[in-house]
């Protein structure tokens, strides 16, 4: 086993392990799941630390694999399982779901991967689970080795469940779906083909490489009755019963009988695959399905060889994505988030928006508008090709108007008509990715690329056209103060200040009452000037003058309305509702302070000459920051009030309500950051990053290599808990505010800009960055322990003047020196 890293802190839970980029866990009894993605090309599996979780093609909700139950008890107990009965002893390749636990346990989770490394009997396993690239398949292999003097006898029983396809009719329509399962069995490969001689072109199978001594398809005959995956009867008694599903609830479990001598070990490959059919060759013969691509797929693992060279693929994959950006900082902590956590988390998320994880359940929510936007900003360095696919499909669900849909389907790319739009921050969150990704890859062909708006047929206007709706979104809905009309909602979905709901089976975010025509927000203010900027810099790049006069003008009067009727004395306003009171205001008894406007104000450079901005980040720390993070409220809300929405329905301290946010905290960080502020910026990260929680997970409770979505505020029962791990925008804003304003290594048209605002101890630190097609290694000295100051640039051995590494110029390799000096 590999050494952990010098700092690493072998707790009762587990460690990092920074040279094999993975996570060690050591008990499966987690205070959560702690779970893995496997998958990067629209194949994906969700793996817990017990290897609970399941597996679908595309879409979470209409191609769902296996089934996952989120509700049951115990936790986590729906999964790809390998029971082994030896010498009359039963227990799980995975620590989990049987309660007899092995001599030794440990899993590994890795980058795209997991590996489940189990000992019992004298009886060594080593599981490893992982999508190969670009395949529609998840390959589990299985390698036992018999440490003992004498030969071993061991039944092997692998196990999954499958999901008839749609995960929400699935869990609901049991008239329906319990007469609809279909498998079919042959050459030990189980298939399944539920709905296949209707309407569906798909199936999924479930293969092994090494003949096989039995099979069960039929959940019940596999498990026996009233009992679950902890005991199931057939691995009880060692044998299969061959058992075909007809309808009820399909299975797929392998039985296999291995025998190893002293010291043998043997290796055993098993795929879980997805195939579609074209609709004329769906059929092998009468009622029996092609199974051609099938075995095609298995062919490619069928030996473990195929399966190591597919591993060792995906390995030079993630070194080659993680290596375009590479820090060397004096904090060890800073270097392992960065370097490789944190842009993994940037994978996952860009790749699945808030759809499926053990917080989401796959079938409630598509991909987000403003979500997925924002996550472009982690992730455009990475594989910006993908990023600029995500915002032209983007940009397909915009509507004419400049609004947009909510949501879209993954499977489909069109937008969920039941959720609708009219959260009015989504706009401009698209000026945001593009600008970010052509900043990144100096790709402006996106702009000219076209786009038709959602349902318009007339026409094809370029992606630019629809910046410019986005922008003239907000500029035609203002309110009494001149200020955004907040619509449903802004960032914030839970201030639903036109809503007004009295009935609890009404959703907060698609009920609209009236004709919002009052309700403003403070959040939205601040976004406009911020990245209409943004899109007025862009203008005057692309020679669209007149559009950049315009667009200044109107983001001139917008400051000056925030400056008029946002500022509160001590912090800006959060919003006015619908009968034009204020939110977020000192004249409130509770939710005097929200964190949104005051990070979104700043942002935008509202009160930096005036002192404004100084005040309203002294005022966070002051009243909302906290050891775990910065609260988004306080005080915290005591009762419900129909005025507010969701927000108020939250018991105080958790969610929106005061609990710890985690996406918005990164704003207060580039906001101190721009203040000069190193010190405080830095503390912020550090505070909710998870590299530095490994002495608090037993409160902390989720995984303690991602970021999580909401931590406990001081208002709650348990604070600094946190739930709703894995994709949360958090991990592109962390990544974002850390890499651009802490380092200070800013994409900018023309190449990069070098303003770094450090903790004030720190020497120096050194970045390998890829940009385009250059590649800079950056050395920043910091001789006077400064946060911030001027920055005097080298680049091989040449003073270069300004904070501009100029891409025209330096497009190869080149070693940068920027000395930070009092100023």
């Amino acid at each position: 086993m590999t050494k952990p890293s010098t700092d690493a802190k072998n707790n009762e839970f587990g460690y990092f392990d920074d040279q094999q980029k993975e996570y060690v866990i050591s008990t499966p009894f987690t205070p959560t799941p702690w779970i893995n993605y496997l998958g990067n090309d629209g194949f994906y599996g969700l793996i817990s630390n017990t290897a609970g979780g399941y597996s679908f093609y595309q879409d979470p909700k209409f191609r769902r694999l296996t089934r996952y139950r989120y509700n049951s008890v115990p936790v986590d107990t729906s999964g790809r399982y390998f029971y082994l009965k030896c010498d009359d002893q039963i227990w799980s390749a995975t620590g989990r779901p049987v309660t007899n636990q092995p001599q030794s346990y440990a899993c590994r989770h890795g980058m795209g991967y997991s590996r489940f490394l189990v000992s019992n009997q004298g009886i060594d396993s080593e599981l490893t689970c992982f999508v190969p690239l670009g395949e529609k398949a998840e390959v589990h292999r299985l390698t036992l080795k018999n440490s003992t003097v004498k030969r071993k006898k061991i039944d092997l029983f692998s196990y999954m469940e499958w999901c008839l396809w749609n995960a929400e009719d699935d869990a609901a329509n049991f008239q329906r779906n319990l007469s609809t399962g279909e498998v079919e069995v042959e050459d030990g490969v189980i298939y399944h083909k539920t709905e296949y001689r209707e309407r569906r072109d798909h199936y999924a199978f479930y293969s092994v490489n090494q003949r096989i001594s039995g099979f069960d398809t039929d959940r019940e005959s596999f498990l026996g009755p009233y009992r679950g995956v902890e005991n199931p009867l057939c691995v009880e008694n060692g044998q299969a019963t061959n058992s075909h599903a007809q309808g009820w609830s399909p299975i797929a479990s392998h039985h296999l009988q291995v025998e190893l001598a002293p010291g043998e070990e043997h290796t055993l490959v098993f795929v879980l695959g997805y195939c579609e059919v074209d609709k004329t060759q769906k059929w092998q013969s009468p009622g029996v399905i092609n199974k051609i691509p099938a075995k095609q797929l298995i062919s490619r693992y069928d030996s473990a060889q195929k399966v190591q060279n597919a591993l060792a693929a995906l390995a030079a994959y993630w070194d080659q994505l993680l290596g375009k950006f590479q820090l060397n900082s004096p904090d060890d902590k800073l270097n392992r988030s960065l370097n490789i956590w944190n842009q993994y988390q940037n994978m996952v998320t860009f790749n699945l928006s808030r759809s499926a994880s053990f917080y989401e359940s796959g079938i409630g929510r598509g991909m987000g508008f403003r979500d997925s936007n924002q996550d472009t900003i982690g992730f455009a360095h990475m594989v910006p090709e993908k990023v600029r696919e995500r915002i032209l499909d983007l940009s397909a669900t915009q509507k004419t108007d400049g609004s947009a849909y909510h949501q879209y389907q993954p499977l489909t790319k069109k937008g969920n008509a039941n959720i609708g739009g009219n959260f009015n921050d989504d706009p401009m969150w698209m000026v945001l990715s593009t600008v970010n990704y052509i900043k990144e890859s100096g790709d402006f062909s996106i702009l000219t690329e076209k786009v038709a708006f959602d349902g318009d047929n007339e026409g094809t206007p370029d992606h630019f056209e629809h910046l410019r709706r986005a922008f003239d979104h907000v500029v035609n809905h203002l309110g009494p103060h001149g200020l955004p009309l907040i619509g449903r909602a802004d960032w914030n979905d839970c201030l639903n200040l036109n809503c007004f709901s009295e009935d609890p089976n009404e959703s907060y975010q698609t009920t609209q009452r009236g004709q919002s025509d009052v309700a403003e927000s403070l959040m939205i203010a601040g976004q406009f000037v911020l990245y209409g900027q943004d899109f007025v810099h862009l203008c005057q790049r692309v020679g669209k003058v007149e559009l950049a006069q315009y667009a200044q003008q109107q983001v001139d009067t917008m400051h000056a309305a925030v400056l008029q009727h946002g500022w509160d004395g001590k912090w800006f306003l959060r919003a006015y509702d619908a009968r034009g009171h204020k939110i977020g205001s000192q004249e409130n008894n509770e939710g005097k302070i929200f964190i949104e406007s005051q990070g979104f104000c700043v942002m935008a450079g509202i009160g930096m000459q005036d002192g404004k901005a100084r005040q309203a980040l002294d005022s966070v720390e002051k009243l909302l920051a906290t050891p775990h993070g910065i609260m988004l409220n306080q005080p915290a809300f005591s009762g419900y009030d129909k005025y507010l929405g969701e927000i108020s329905s939250y018991p105080p301290g958790y969610k929106e309500n005061a609990g710890i946010f985690c996406h918005n905290n990164p704003w207060i960080m580039v906001a101190e950051a721009m203040l000069g502020r190193g010190n405080k910026a830095y503390e912020y990260f550090a505070n909710i990053s998870p590299a530095y929680l490994q002495d608090a997970q037993q409160k902390h409770k989720t995984e303690p290599y991602v970021y999580s979505q909401m931590i406990a505020g001081n208002d709650a029962t348990t604070p600094g808990q946190a739930k709703n791990s894995w994709l949360t925008g958090t991990a592109a804003w962390c990544f974002y505010a850390a890499s651009q304003y802490i380092l200070g290594i800013k994409a900018d048209y023309a190449g990069l800009r070098i303003a770094p605002c450090i903790p004030a101890d720190w020497s120096g630190f050194t970045l390998s960055r890829r940009f385009r097609k250059a590649h800079y290694i950056i050395e920043v000295r910091n001789p006077n322990r400064l946060c911030s100051g001027n920055v005097k640039l080298e680049i091989d051995g040449e003073q270069v003047s300004g904070t501009l590494i100029d891409y025209d110029r330096f497009n190869k390799e080149h070693h940068v020196i920027a000395t930070i000096s009092p100023g």
